[in-house]
């Protein structure tokens, strides 16, 4: 999610450039650099921080003649959010420089190849190692050397490329990472995104998986990775306004990271499993099959809608790991008297590694002698110093208060983990975990089939319902804690009062409220609670309260018992049910919201990071 920009044309450089990088701040905020060439050498100022760090740091160099270069503003993904790991990076010789966004999965035997080589490394990250493989390639043909590099390269980028001694060339190429080209008189522009390009033009060329682009003051070139092969496409007008297009095109932060999920969870599973193997791969956990079968307990240790994803990953690790598994609310856990020692593992669960209850937890636990390993998206923040280890998901940032995107990329991260564990313990077959492994590797494709058609019945729904003061949320089993999380999504950002319940406790208490003006929501996957679930919702139908279904694609108990009904498509392994579930509750949530006319992105009394108890 870091952002890019590139400029080549008659305009000053580094003004250019810092408008495009203002512009696409909202995507990555750790670190930010620019590079330019001047005089056959190359200029390259970078800085820890905020963006604004950076542009005081360019203040003496604002006059510049110059009228190439690109910049960067980051969101890390391997190694810590440094002045030294800030893009762009350069080669040994300091004449080549890389702006990437993406993951490089290979990059350490890559590195470990080029230093073998004489390649000498000044960072910790995984786009480093393009520029020095760029300068192996590099024979007087830059085009020639980035696409022979992006050949060795394995994983997902989006990155730009300069060379100091062609100063009047930019090279672009895109692999599962968004990259935008911008086409003006005599100019042409690279951006991450589409607001970085509005202040200059509206006219665009939106490059494709494994396409890569040569600029220059004159034109833009496309041609294919594999084989340098011609690719012709005219460019399009965009009528966005700068606001929208912050949001690509969505009306609210909130929209745009919901739709965002399927590319959070690739990123988060890309590089860690092997499907035709059924290998995990999460070195940086610290965690070995002896300490695995040590382990007596494990707690998982969390506040909100990361507290759901740890409710859903004790399903999971116990049945497969067959450990016992306790989620703690982080603001109760340090008040009690605690029974933690080294046999136990904990498991702090962090959207922003600085959520201060959880924090405290940690601190605690860790005092008392357990392993700690977090679950985090915040590269470098506070929780993952001080763990053991980290399991780092790779939403992105995460702009509207309500967490959608960081939620399933959590489960995604406590799914393989479980089948980690379950690996060292030997407690499920390989064939078990390879077939596992390939039902997660789908469930991006299916979100991604199926999303439009879930939000167009959310909002039919949304319209129906938005005037309702009290929801209940029901489910069972893996989709008890979605019901809780869907309630949580509702309360957030619609202010309707909504309790999520597990269904088997509906006649200890909230049965009491149905009647006829109640909408009460309801997730009934075909898994072996199923029965279960369509008594429950019969007893909600005999007492006239309103049903809204999320089940199976056919299942005609569900369409006789109500014609509210949101239809997903049966899973190989219900296991997997909560990645696909969890996501037409938050197009619920959104809709009403909406409807109610809420600040959807930032609703009242809530922040994004909880940084005090």
């Amino acid at each position: 999610m870091c952002g890019i920009v590139g400029y080549i044309g008659s305009r000053r450089v580094i003004p250019v450039l810092l408008q495009g990088l203002k512009s696409l701040e909202y995507r990555g905020y750790d670190s930010a650099g620019v590079a330019w060439p001047e005089k056959g050498e190359l200029k390259r100022v970078r800085a820890k921080g905020k963006l604004s760090i950076l542009e005081d740091a360019l203040e003496e160099f604002r006059a510049t003649a110059t009228t190439v270069g690109i910049g960067h503003t980051r969101w890390a993904t391997h190694g810590e959010p440094t002045r030294e790991n800030a893009h762009p990076h350069t080669d040994c010789s300091g004449s080549i420089v890389v702006v990437h966004n993406g993951i490089i999965e290979n990059y350490a035997s890559l590195k470990r190849e080029l230093e073998a080589q004489g390649h000498r490394f000044s960072s910790d990250t995984d786009t480093e190692v393009l520029a020095h493989l760029v300068e192996k390639y590099l024979d007087g043909d830059l085009p020639e050397a980035v696409r022979r590099a992006l050949q060795d390269a394995e994983g997902s980028f989006a990155l730009a490329v300069l060379w100091a001694r062609e100063p009047d060339m930019l090279v672009a190429a895109r692999k599962q990472s968004p990259l935008v080209l911008g086409v003006g008189e005599g100019e042409a522009f690279i951006a991450s995104d589409i607001p970085a390009l509005l202040p200059f033009t509206r006219d665009v060329i939106f490059l494709e998986d494994d396409e890569m682009a040569i600029l220059d003051r004159s034109a833009i070139h496309l041609m294919k990775i594999t084989d340098g092969t011609r690719v012709n496409r005219e460019s399009e007008r965009v009528t966005w306004d700068a606001a929208m297009a912050e949001k690509a095109g969505y009306k609210h932060f909130m929209l745009k990271e919901i739709y965002e999920q399927p590319q959070a969870i690739l990123n988060t599973f890309r590089g860690r499993i092997e499907p035709e193997t059924g290998e995990i791969s999460l070195p940086e956990a610290g965690l070995t099959p002896e300490t695995a079968k040590k382990l007596t307990r494990i707690v998982l240790l969390a506040c909100g809608t990361s507290w759901h994803a740890g409710l859903t990953a004790k399903y999971w690790i116990e049945s497969w790991a067959r450990i016992p598994v306790e989620v703690e609310l982080a603001s109760e856990f340090r008040y009690r008297d605690l029974l933690i020692d080294d046999s136990i593992l904990t498991i702090p669960i962090s959207q922003s590694g600085e959520t201060a209850d959880t924090l405290a937890g940690l601190r605690l636990a860790k005092e008392l002698g357990s392993r700690i390993i977090a679950i985090c998206n915040v590269l470098g923040s506070t929780i993952t110093r001080e763990a053991h280890g980290t399991v780092y998901t790779h939403a992105g940032p995460e702009i509207g208060v309500a967490s959608t995107k960081a939620f399933t990329s959590q489960l995604t991260a406590l799914y393989i983990l479980a089948l980690l564990l379950s690996s060292f313990r030997e407690t499920l077959e390989h064939e078990t975990i390879k077939q596992k492994i390939a039902g997660l590797i789908k469930i991006p494709e299916t979100i991604l089939y199926h999303i439009e058609t879930w939000h167009d019945t959310s909002k039919k729904l949304a319209s129906r319902f938005y005037e309702a003061t009290d929801f209940l949320y029901l489910g069972r089993h893996l989709n008890f804690p979605i019901a809780l999380e869907g309630a949580l999504k509702l309360k957030e950002i619609s202010y309707i009062h909504a309790e999520g319940y597990a269904a088997g406790e509906m006649k200890h208490g909230p049965i009491a409220l149905i009647d006829r003006t109640l909408p009460v929501v309801a997730t009934i996957p075909r898994d072996h609670v199923y029965e279960k679930m369509i008594s429950n919702v019969e007893e909600v139908k005999s007492r006239r309260g309103i049903i809204i279904a999320l089940g199976e694609e056919g299942d005609e108990n569900l369409s006789q018992l109500t014609e509210n009904l949101i239809e997903l498509p049966r899973l190989p392994d219900p296991d997997l049910n909560p990645f696909i579930y969890t996501i037409p509750l938050q197009l619920i949530a959104y809709e009403i919201a909406l409807a109610r006319g809420c600040d959807v992105d930032q609703p009242r009394n809530l922040a994004k990071s909880v940084t005090v108890e």
